[in-house]
This record gives structure tokens, C-alpha cells and sequence, in this order.
């Protein structure tokens, strides 16, 4: 069974325990899943910071234990609604990929579309597809959203944020290319398939991050560090997505948005991930996921 927890200082407790011990603060709905509690995370998100606020005294009360860490399993802290990927987004992971950009006066946020069932928790495995010869890794902030919202602007973009979480986004860069039709990308393909979108290990709400735009993006394969960057070096920063994407579309409570990749890739060095390879993909105050690359069945 599935359970949502609320973790401080990496301790975990079972958020219905809490919740009831805390005088039932959250609706019903909250504690039945994180993606429950995103979808009225608008009304709900003051009580979660008083339960979490709640926790040390209720714990040294004895009215909540912390769960013992080796009767869980972590699963992804929520299914996101929607995946909205930038592309692009570092000046330097664009020049290792070869890629010419417009000025960016003249340009804005370049957006694709992941599966949402590419998501994958932290200890799961990747699955490398049969047909691929160059799977690749991109460490990435997941912003979520917390509010539905239309026509934001960069001003009031960050009030539509519910939280963060650390977000790869896994790329069999040779199949994110076609030469069977005339257009010559298909980036829906090489960045969807099962497995392709591990995220974790948890959900940080924004008001616990006070600056998430220098927060440290770092990602290892095989203990080798690969990728290690900041927010600070994006093209278009967090409001600025936000904003430009809610200029096209509804978002959602429960949507995410990776933010793009600091360069350090496989496809800038010339080395790609193989069965066995371990990436740990890690973002500063919220902690690491890791996954093990394995072949198709």
C-alpha cells in the first residue's frame, strides 16, 4: 500500500498519523496521497506547514512515532499531471549539444511535452530500450504547480508554485532523431518511454526553499561527477517559464515543469549509459534520487 509521509531532516512519519494527532488539520483528501493533497494544494498547503511545524512537540509527546526505515519503500512523491520539459535552457549544455541560438531578446522558452508515465522512483531501475545505442542522463529542477492559473506574469509567477523535487530526464538522444519525415525531431519518442523520468525522493514545498534558483544541480554516474551547476546559469529562469507557459495553456495544480539541464550530458562528452551503469541525480535542500540502468526483457 502506498501511503503519504511527512519528512523532516530526512525522519519520516505517516501523514495520517500526524494528521489525526494534529486535530485532523488536513481534509480527508490531503492524506490519502501527495497527489491528492496538489490537486487543493491552494487550501491545504497552510495546514501541511502547521503539521510539519507541529511535529518535534508531538513527537516528544509520544503521539507520533517516526516510521522505521526499513519497513518502507520510497515511491514517487506524486504523479505529475502533466510534464512540461524546457529545452535548451543552459547557455553551456546548449553549446556541448551543438546547439545555435537566437539572442534571447529575440527568443523565448523553447517547451516539449514528457509522458507523465515515464516517472520512476528513486532505487527503480531504467530501462534502456533495445533499439538505442545512446541513453543519456539531464539532472533538472521539477517545478510543480499549485495553483491553476492563465496569463501569469513574471511578477506573480512564484505564487503559483506549490514546491520542488529533483527531476532526470532520461534521453535516447539517437532516437530523439527521424529521417523517415520531413521534421527531424521527435523528442516525444527519445525522452518517453517508461522509466525515462525518475523524480524524488521527495516533494519540498516552495516556502521551505527561499531561493531556488541557486539552488546546486549535480548528477553522478558510477560515482563520476558529471553534472554541477546552478538555477543561477538558466536562459529563462522560473517565473519566466511559468509565465510564458500559462501564456498558451491552463496549468494545473499538480503539473510539473523541468526547468532544463546544466551542461555535463553524455551526448557534449561522447558517453552514454549502459546496463549497470548507477546515476545519483542530486539538487541542494532536496535531496538525491538514484537509478540503476538495466536492458530490456
Amino acid at each position: 500500500m502506498t501511503r503519504p509521509a511527512l519528512v523532516l531532516d530526512k525522519v519520516l512519519y505517516d501523514l495520517a498519523e500526524v494528521n489525526q494527532a494534529g486535530d485532523n488539520l488536513l481534509a480527508a483528501t490531503g492524506v490519502v496521497s501527495v497527489t491528492a493533497l496538489l490537486a487543493a494544494w491552494e487550501q491545504q498547503s497552510g495546514a501541511v506547514a502547521q503539521l510539519a511545524a507541529a511535529v518535534p512537540a508531538l513527537s516528544a509527546a509520544g503521539r507520533i512515532r517516526p516510521l522505521d526505515a526499513k519497513a518502507y519503500r520510497l515511491a514517487v512523491p506524486f504523479t505529475p499531471g502533466r510534464i512540461f520539459a524546457t529545452a535548451s535552457n543552459f547557455y553551456d549544455h546548449a553549446a556541448e549539444m551543438g546547439t545555435e541560438l537566437a539572442p534571447r531578446s529575440e527568443s523565448s522558452p523553447y517547451c516539449f511535452m514528457k509522458a507523465e508515465t515515464s516517472v520512476t522512483a528513486t532505487d527503480t531501475n531504467v530501462v534502456m530500450p533495445r533499439d538505442t545505442e545512446k541513453l543519456d542522463w539531464e539532472v533538472e529542477l521539477g517545478v510543480i504547480i499549485g495553483r491553476r492559473c492563465k496569463d501569469v506574469s513574471v511578477a506573480d509567477a512564484y505564487d503559483m508554485i506549490a514546491g520542488y523535487t529533483v527531476f532526470n530526464d532520461i534521453s535516447a538522444r539517437d532516437l530523439n532523431r527521424r529521417s523517415d519525415y520531413p521534421f527531424k525531431h521527435d523528442w516525444f519518442r527519445g525522452k518517453s518511454f517508461d522509466t525515462f523520468g525518475p523524480m524524488g525522493p521527495w516533494f519540498v514545498p516552495r516556502d521551505c526553499i527561499r531561493e531556488p534558483q541557486k539552488l546546486r544541480m549535480q548528477l553522478q554516474v558510477n560515482g563520476d561527477m558529471m553534472q554541477d551547476g546552478t538555477g543561477e546559469a538558466m536562459i529563462f529562469n522560473i517565473a519566466e517559464q511559468i509565465a510564458y507557459l500559462s501564456s498558451i495553456l491552463t496549468l494545473q495544480p499538480g503539473d510539473m515543469i523541468a526547468t532544463g539541464t546544466p551542461d555535463g550530458v553524455g551526448m557534449g562528452r561522447g558517453v552514454y549509459l549502459k546496463p549497470g551503469d548507477e546515476m545519483i541525480a542530486s539538487i541542494e535542500a532536496i535531496g538525491s534520487i538514484r537509478n540503476t540502468v538495466v536492458a530490456a526483457a
